[in-house]
């Protein structure tokens, strides 16, 4: 859990306003490129400078050594550059404004996911869309948005105190309400879903109060509080993807089948299952930067 700003040292934040002060600048001299050039920069930028410096290769590199052992090393290479890549899209494009949202706007939806999202709406019964750091996830929540599906989002408080500022603001501007992940934001959350509400959650991180479940072949401890609410509330848990389309700038948004309910638990391992079969299908989409599988 981020410590409050008050707990902070002198040092500690003077680190967090100058590593604030830098990307703040970065993203604003990104920001007067033209739209296509931008997101395509700010790849290449984290990909090839940012990620060696930053350990994001050892980071992939023991991910895959973990999940993926029979894969040869040019295609570890080609994933050291391509995830990172698709990191330093996505970020960009959060900042970006109307003119992400008019690319997220122009996606296709498919899967059996969309008639049951239209089901839930009609019949006045809430839902729990549940994605993961795949391709750019906000594109998913601004397409649907615009499709007329007004919902709220969970998220998660950032480490850095002057960055998360920013950042909510920014993740607002494409829809609200915001849910900040803690007691607070989980009551309102509840509030919005008993109203019939639909709410966005990221659920492929690791969490520290969660279940040790299977994902790529090992343990990852996953939260089951999504399965847990749409047990309680009654709610549609439907699991939403974005994929990133090969020109590195539009997005395809898949909507998988609604997770059956039972248990949390086999309800959150469906989930994860899921992901990995998509995951598997774009090895280069997913952030494995993450630090997954702590329990490994």
């Amino acid at each position: 859990m981020p410590a409050e700003f008050s707990d902070l040292s002198r040092l500690e934040r003077v680190k967090y306003y100058t590593a604030n002060l830098f990307l703040r600048t970065l993203i604003g001299g990104f920001k007067l490129v033209p739209y296509p050039q931008r997101v395509s920069a700010m790849g290449w930028l984290v990909a090839r400078v940012m990620a060696p410096l930053a350990g994001f290769d050892r980071r992939v590199r023991d991910n895959l050594r973990l999940t993926c052992p029979n894969l040869t090393e040019a295609e570890v290479r080609h994933l050291c550059r391509a995830v990172p890549n698709n990191a330093g899209r996505s970020l960009i494009e959060l900042y970006s404004g109307q003119a992400f949202v008019d690319h997220a706007k122009a996606a296709d939806v498919s899967g059996p996911g969309l008639s049951a999202l239209h089901e839930a709406r009609k019949a006045g019964r809430p839902v729990i869309l549940m994605t993961g750091h795949f391709g750019n996830y906000d594109a998913a929540r601004a397409k649907l948005i615009s499709m007329g599906f007004e919902m709220g989002a969970l998220y998660r408080r950032m480490a850095n105190p002057y960055f998360h500022e920013h950042y909510v603001k920014t993740i607002s501007g494409i829809g609200t309400p915001m849910f900040e992940q803690g007691r607070r934001g989980m009551i309102e959350m509840v509030r919005h879903l008993k109203q019939g509400g639909i709410i966005a959650i990221v659920g492929d991180l690791h969490v520290q109060e969660g279940v040790e479940l299977d994902f790529f072949g090992q343990p990852a401890i996953t939260s089951t509080v999504p399965a847990e609410l749409a047990l309680k509330q009654d709610a549609a848990l439907i699991p939403v993807y974005a994929i990133r389309k090969p020109d590195g700038l539009n997005f395809e948004i898949v909507m998988h089948e609604p997770i059956a309910h039972s248990d949390p638990v086999t309800m959150t391992q469906e989930i994860n299952n899921g992901l990995e079969a998509l995951v598997r299908e774009h090895m280069d989409q997913w952030f494995w930067i993450h630090r997954r599988w702590k329990a490994a």
